[in-house]
């Protein structure tokens, strides 16, 4: 879905591109950003990277996903990342924030593992620059009527 977006749209899209170059992964068309806001307030960011205390891709100068020649879009597991989406939401919960009826915006639209984390924190919106092979995560948003809009500048 195509929505029309205001300068706080932009304002935040550009901000999740930003987040994302702080990401960890070795492929550089790799590198996601996410944002929660609510209220045009930052909540949380996230960019995808390897948990915390373990070696990133980009430290171990490899990728395992195009080590076993992974398509994008399937094995999510098999990758040492966290998903942007799931860091910002993992992030709100570590500092005991809700993030009921806030908006996501990333860079790329969520996968469906984090389309579910999504529907299940109570985000409302979610406003994404590139799109994904995943078209089960876009039916996920349509039945839980998660706002899922491609962002247009």
């Amino acid at each position: 879905m195509e929505g029309k977006f205001d300068k706080w749209d932009e304002r935040f899209m550009k901000l999740a591109g930003e987040i994302a170059q702080w990401s960890s992964c070795f492929q550089p068309n790799r590198k996601i950003g996410a944002i929660i806001v609510r209220n045009k307030r930052i909540i949380t960011t996230g960019y995808n990277g390897a948990p915390a205390g373990v070696e990133s891709c980009v430290e171990r100068e490899e990728c395992i996903r195009r080590n076993l020649g992974i398509p994008s879009g399937t094995k999510h597991e098999l990758c040492f990342a966290i998903h942007a989406e799931q860091n910002a939401i993992i992030q709100a919960a570590k500092l005991g924030i809700s993030i009921e009826g806030a908006v996501m915006y990333c860079t790329h639209q969520p996968c469906v593992i984090c389309a579910k984390m999504i529907v299940n924190s109570g985000i409302s919106r979610v406003v994404y620059k590139e799109g994904y092979p995943d078209d089960f995560a876009l039916r996920i948003f349509e039945m839980a009527h998660v706002a899922l809009e491609k962002y247009q500048a």
